[in-house]
């Protein structure tokens, strides 16, 4: 007889030994088994007694014998776990995904909240690892950034021990948290980092690289490297025919399209959001559908059409809105409220600025604040109230140095040296343009370092 194994490498063997007798005890007389019928052929009465009481580990091969004689599962009876436990469990995320996509935030986060509830509960690290990076999804969405940052680092953590292909939409979470805080240089460190790592360590997976590249491209716009951002585009369409996902793809042809527009390629740039909206309306995805139609209205008034651009971005502000995504909401009403002023819708544009001042802060959103105290400037420029149009300048100014966003800041310094030298302060206004000329001095680069390391397969 076997009795006597207690394979200490065997299923449950990190399990308190006391647990899996008791489910044992329990199951058996559930089923109104004796001692002796569960352990027959291959035990005695007497293990099975031993097992019961706790005072012996039972091997692999004695657990699949009791699962079998219970009519349970192997996992069930080694770790208490339902069966099917966690295949439900990752359905329900998927739908929790679906819920965060097509719904609001907050139904989502409910959901995961729930779910990761149960991951902890039930033991389950790579469901716990999913639900938590999901909540980060939805406090990113909500304009929640501390929360989100939050969630995104636990997430990483649950990983830990995991390859980095598996971490890296962490670590692209973690990034846009940051660059949605204004703190640009800090996102591109994080994204350049993870690159680097994939490409020096063998692990080139192409679904995580195109998410990387992808996520590097806003972050280098910002802070005025076009060329790197460029670069991350090439290097991100050159590895899309490797990658299935097309939430991946679209995401790719949405972050490509800003580079298009920055090198005046404005057609080519609505094509490729015109393939990104097809993708995300097919996968009824909401918010980035939203982002679609917020760029095509800056396409638009890039190219003069105002009237065009007004509805792209009025679409994606409804859209936005509707899933109560506050955050994203406001910086679409920032860029709306440029095209009221340059259609003559003044006093609109002016009442909506003001009320979106209320709800973006420097630590939540800075780069639109700035854009909305220079929208302000302009409008109270032209009105000549030209002391109020410095402060909201200057404030704009202060805004843009903290997050490092260096093409606005150009292009704030070249308004504000206007306004000064208009006025007769003609040293301040050439401070003034001395600091816009600093920011442009080298066009594409950044102090971060060397570009990342290309794949080589690039």
């Amino acid at each position: 007889m076997d009795e006597k194994r207690t394979a200490s490498g065997g299923a449950g063997a990190g399990d308190d030994p006391g647990a899996v007798g008791r489910r044992v005890q329990r199951m058996r007389t559930e089923r109104g088994l004796t001692q002796r019928q569960l352990a027959e052929p291959a035990y005695t009465p007497a293990y099975i007694s031993t097992l019961e009481a706790g005072r012996v580990r039972p091997s692999e091969a004695a657990v699949r014998h009791l699962a079998d004689r219970l009519g349970v599962s192997y996992e069930e009876l080694a770790t208490g776990r339902p069966a099917h436990l966690a295949t439900g469990l990752r359905l329900r995320l998927v739908e929790a995904q679906r819920t965060l996509a097509t719904g609001a935030a907050e139904d989502a986060a409910t959901a995961y909240t729930g779910l990761l509830a149960e991951a902890v509960r039930h033991g389950l690290p790579d469901e716990r690892a999913a639900a938590t990076l999901g909540l980060g999804h939805c406090a990113l969405e909500t304009g929640d950034l501390p929360a989100a940052r939050e969630h995104f680092e636990a997430a990483e953590k649950l990983l830990a021990d995991a390859p980095l292909p598996r971490r890296a939409p962490a670590v692209r979470g973690r990034a846009v948290a940051h660059l949605l805080a204004g703190e640009l240089r800090y996102a591109c460190y994080l994204l350049e980092s993870a690159i680097d790592e994939l490409n020096t360590s063998g692990l080139q997976d192409p679904g995580a690289l195109l998410l990387l590249y992808t996520a590097a491209i806003a972050p280098y716009m910002d802070m005025g490297a076009h060329a790197r951002a460029a670069q991350a585009g090439e290097l991100a369409l050159a590895l899309a025919p490797q990658v299935s996902d097309p939430e991946l793809v679209a995401g790719l042809h949405r972050s490509v399209a800003r580079t298009l527009i920055a090198a005046g390629r404005t057609e080519e740039a609505d094509a490729s959001l015109a393939r990104a909206a097809e993708i995300y309306q097919q996968l009824q995805i909401r918010t980035e559908l939203a982002h679609c139609h917020w760029m095509r209205g800056y396409v638009h008034a890039q190219d003069g059409d105002l009237s065009g651009a007004e509805a792209e971005l009025r679409a994606a502000r409804d859209m936005l809105a509707s899933k109560r995504a506050a955050l994203y909401t406001s910086q679409v009403e920032v860029e709306l409220a440029d095209v009221l002023r340059r259609r003559g819708k003044t006093t609109e544009a002016r009442e909506l600025l003001h009320r979106l001042l209320g709800e973006l802060h420097p630590d939540r959103g800075s780069v639109h604040a700035a854009g909305a105290h220079r929208l302000l400037g302009l409008i109270h420029e032209e009105a000549g109230e030209l002391d109020s149009a410095e402060e909201h300048y200057v404030t704009a100014l202060a805004l843009l140095e903290r997050a490092g966003a260096a093409g606005d800041l150009a292009d704030i310094c070249r308004l504000l040296g206007d306004l000064l030298r208009r006025v007769g302060r003609t040293e301040a206004a050439m401070d003034a343009y001395r600091t816009g000329l600093g920011h442009r001095a080298s066009p594409g680069s950044t102090t971060l370092g060397p570009a990342p390391i290309r794949p080589p397969t690039a």
